[in-house]
């Protein structure tokens, strides 16, 4: 019987089928940072107020559609920012990086964090 540690290593990789405008989605590994219970729900907690509070923001002010997208982009490098630790890509790792991939690739960040949110998920044990 195999014996484990009970702490979780501090990284983790999962493939994630990255969307592509006019082309197949590209299979790429990234290397995501693991959370326990807590701090994950936590982190949920934080973007689900700053996506409510900008949505206020948004509606109160009646934003153009390039002031929501400006800001959607922004909580989206910010979410991928606190759970990617890496990928392989061509474009080397970096904050700039994130900002550039959820800026240019529309269905990244969601398919991103789904990718994340499936490791957690107890029906991908025994997969």
């Amino acid at each position: 019987m195999a014996k484990i540690k009970i702490a979780q290593n501090p990284t983790f990789a999962a493939i994630v089928l990255v969307p592509r405008i006019g082309a197949e989605p590209a299979s790429v590994q990234f290397q995501f940072r693991y959370m326990d219970r807590v701090a994950l729900s936590a982190m949920f907690d934080r973007w689900n107020k700053a996506r409510d509070a900008w949505a206020e923001k948004a509606q109160k002010d009646g934003a153009t559609w390039e002031e929501v997208t400006t800001g959607e982009i922004a909580l989206q490098t910010e979410q991928l920012g606190d759970i990617v630790t890496g990928w392989d890509l061509e474009d080397e790792f970096s904050a700039e990086a994130i900002a550039d991939l959820v800026r240019t690739c529309t269905g990244a960040p969601k398919a991103v964090i789904d990718a994340y949110q499936a490791a957690y998920s107890p029906a991908r044990l025994g997969n």
